[in-house]
């Protein structure tokens, strides 16, 4: 099993909002169908970043770093 995590741009005001999820494409759907109270007031979101860990623990602890350098390139 596969853990990840997902960074989403909102096309409203261009904020970001970083999740985890088994599922991040069901997930992002979950976004914009406004299922999320905290994101449902800045759809669309879109995908900007998914990244896979093989353990929970590893997807939580490492996301911030990883993620902010793939948001620069």
């Amino acid at each position: 099993m596969k853990f990840y995590v997902y960074i989403i741009q909102s096309s409203l005001d261009n904020s970001y909002y970083k999740g985890f999820s088994l599922d991040p494409y069901s997930r992002l759907e979950q976004h914009n169908l406004g299922e999320s109270s905290y994101t449902s007031n800045k759809i669309p979101w879109k995908l900007v970043c998914i990244l896979s860990f093989d353990t929970k623990k590893e997807a939580l602890i490492l996301v911030p770093t990883k993620c902010r350098e793939r948001r620069k390139n």
